[in-house]
C-alpha cells in the first residue's frame, strides 16, 4: 500500500451547511491508491497548536481529486474551513484499512449489500457505495433531524436506494437507523452489511449482523494522534488482542471485535 506525506493543493472548500464541509484536493498519488473506508491525516498549521493533525475519512476520488468532508467542531477544522482553493494542505495518505468489498462487487438478485451510515459516517460509505454501484446497494442513514442528513443526492446518483431515519421522525422512519434495518431485515435478503458511525450504533449492527448470520464490517470513529499505529492512541479489543484503528483498521468486521 502507498503512503506519502505530501503538500496538496487545495480545489475547493465550502460549507454544506454551518456544522460541515466540503473540501477537493489535487493529488493523483492519492486519489490512484486510495481504497473505500480509508482516511487522511491533514495538518493544518506550522505551529504547537493546534499540535495534532486531523483524521478525516476519503469521501471519493475523481481523476486526480480527493474529496473529504468535515464537521466542524473544534479549532482543527475551525482552520480547515477557513482555508481557501489555491492554498495548500500537508497531508499523509492513505491511511488505514478499507472495506474488503471484492466480493460484493457482482450484481446480485437475491441479495442487497446494506450500507448503515450514522450522522458523519456517511461520508466514506458514498466511496464505497461507488465501488458497489454494479449491485445497486440499500443505504439506510440515520441522523437527529431532517437538516443533518448528509450526501442524499450523491448517493441517488449513484443508483443506490437509500432509506432514512430520524429520531423524531422529521423525515423517514422514525426511531434509530438500526430499528430500520431490523425492519428492512425483515423484508430483505442481505448479502453483507457495511457501517460507519457512532460505537453505540455500531455495536447495535454487529448484533444485527450475528443474529441474521450476516457478515458486517464496521468503520469505527476513534479519536486518533498519529494516525500510523506508533502512539497506540487508538486502540480497541478485538478476540485476538487489542489493535489500533488507524493502522489495523478503521474497519474491523463484527465478529472481531470485544464490545
Amino acid at each position: 500500500m502507498k503512503i506519502a506525506q505530501i503538500k496538496v493543493k487545495i480545489i475547493s472548500n465550502q460549507r454544506l451547511n454551518e456544522n460541515y464541509g466540503y473540501l477537493e484536493f489535487a493529488s493523483a498519488l492519492i486519489a490512484k491508491h486510495a481504497l473505500a473506508g480509508q482516511f487522511v491525516n491533514i495538518r493544518l498549521v506550522n505551529t504547537p497548536e493546534p499540535l495534532l493533525r486531523r483524521p478525516i475519512s476519503i469521501h471519493g476520488v475523481k481523476a486526480s481529486k480527493v474529496k473529504i468532508i468535515y464537521k466542524i467542531i473544534g479549532p482543527g477544522t475551525q482552520l480547515l474551513a477557513a482555508k481557501k482553493p489555491g492554498e495548500f494542505l500537508d497531508i499523509i495518505g492513505p491511511l488505514g484499512n478499507g472495506f474488503n468489498y471484492s466480493r460484493s462487487l457482482g450484481k446480485s438478485r437475491q441479495a442487497k449489500n446494506i450500507l448503515i451510515a450514522g450522522g458523519m459516517g456517511v461520508a466514506p460509505l458514498v466511496f464505497l457505495a461507488e465501488k458497489l454501484k454494479l449491485s445497486k446497494p440499500l443505504v439506510l442513514i440515520g441522523a437527529g433531524s431532517k437538516q443533518q442528513i448528509l450526501c442524499l443526492e450523491e448517493l441517488k446518483a449513484l443508483g443506490c436506494t437509500v432509506k432514512l431515519a430520524t429520531l423524531y421522525g422529521s423525515v423517514g422512519f422514525e426511531g434509530k437507523v438500526t430499528d430500520l434495518l431490523r425492519t428492512v431485515l425483515e423484508q430483505t435478503k442481505a448479502q453483507g452489511l457495511f457501517s460507519c458511525g457512532p460505537h453505540l450504533m455500531l455495536k447495535t449492527v454487529a448484533e444485527i449482523a450475528r443474529e441474521h448470520k450476516i457478515n458486517a464490517q464496521l468503520s469505527l470513529e476513534e479519536h486518533m494522534a498519529c494516525g500510523m499505529g506508533a502512539c497506540l492512541g487508538c486502540v480497541v479489543a478485538t478476540k485476538s488482542g487489542y489493535k489500533t484503528v488507524c493502522k489495523d483498521g478503521p474497519v474491523f468486521s463484527g465478529e472481531e471485535l470485544v464490545w
